[in-house]
């Protein structure tokens, strides 16, 4: 009973859907239907490659994907090992539960305040860089800024949840193997060298692997909410570019066989990793 409703959720939200990939062969029309429309083939595939930018956002996905994997895997182990070291446990759990709360934020409230605090003309960190040294940066408006801001921003609402899987990880180690080391004379950062990272070494790949799963998807929430149109160049993605030509254009053909092209390189991406993963390390999904 308790797995139904997961269930349930997985099906209609999961599964039923998977019908509508037809739509991508289609000439569709919302009048007649999936079952009215006419059956095009792959024209909307060639169609699709055609595009004059579509090149420039599958290497925007893949970029920023890439590069969020890597910074976030980093950024989350370390700061989880840095935690677990913390002698006062209510320290470490205060600062636990203040770095975990923005990941129940939403990106709508997450946009605004970025707006808030970045934006050139008004924003908190420009007005206080210029009333010290008379100088701006466009954060939200330069593509290199955009990048910068667009990864910190992401760093910090996503690094306390993954540090929690982490830190789980962490505490199931067997302290007798800490004893024994601090008997050897060991120093703490030779044991988070040789003992914790390795032992949470599976973690680490299976987390890697998930993330990898989701790479062409990247997010839709925010690249929309920090991107405009002054820095499409490095913010269009596979998901804004699926939702400006499907939804906003109409062209619900098109947005479809782009998505099914994203969950196809997904698949692709996620077995690759994971074998990869099994060659290098002997850790893997299946």
């Amino acid at each position: 009973m308790l797995v139904v409703p997961g269930f349930m959720f997985l099906l209609f939200f999961g599964y039923i859907p998977l019908f509508g990939i037809v739509i991508a062969f289609q000439r569709f029309m919302p009048a007649r239907g999936i079952l009215g429309s006419r059956f095009v083939g792959l024209a909307n595939f060639r169609y699709m490659f055609e595009l004059p930018n579509v090149g420039q956002v599958f290497f925007n996905t893949l970029l920023i994907a890439c590069s969020k994997i890597g910074l976030s895997i980093i950024v989350s182990v370390t700061f989880a090992l840095l935690l677990s070291e913390a002698a006062n446990v209510l320290f470490r759990r205060i600062v636990q539960t203040v770095v975990y709360l923005p990941h129940f934020l939403s990106w709508v409230i997450i946009g605004g305040l970025t707006y808030q605090i970045f934006a050139t003309n008004n924003g908190i960190i420009n007005v206080v860089l210029y009333d010290l040294i008379g100088v701006k940066i466009p954060f939200l408006t330069n593509s290199y800024w955009w990048i910068f801001t667009y990864f910190t921003i992401g760093l910090w609402q996503s690094v306390g949840f993954s540090a929690i899987i982490y830190m789980a990880a962490i505490s199931s180690i067997d302290q007798e193997i800490y004893e024994a080391a601090r008997v050897d004379g060991c120093s703490r950062f030779r044991m988070m060298w040789q003992i914790t990272l390795p032992c949470i070494a599976s973690t680490i790949v299976i987390m890697f692997i998930l993330r990898v799963g989701s790479m062409a998807s990247i997010g839709f929430e925010k690249p929309l909410m920090l991107g405009n149109a002054t820095v499409y160049s490095v913010s269009d993605v596979l998901s804004t570019f699926v939702y400006r030509v499907g939804v906003v254009n109409a062209r619900f053909s098109i947005g479809t066989g782009i998505g099914f092209v994203q969950s196809v390189v997904n698949f692709f991406l996620v077995f690759c990793a994971n074998m990869m993963s099994n060659k290098i390390s002997g850790e893997s999904l299946w």
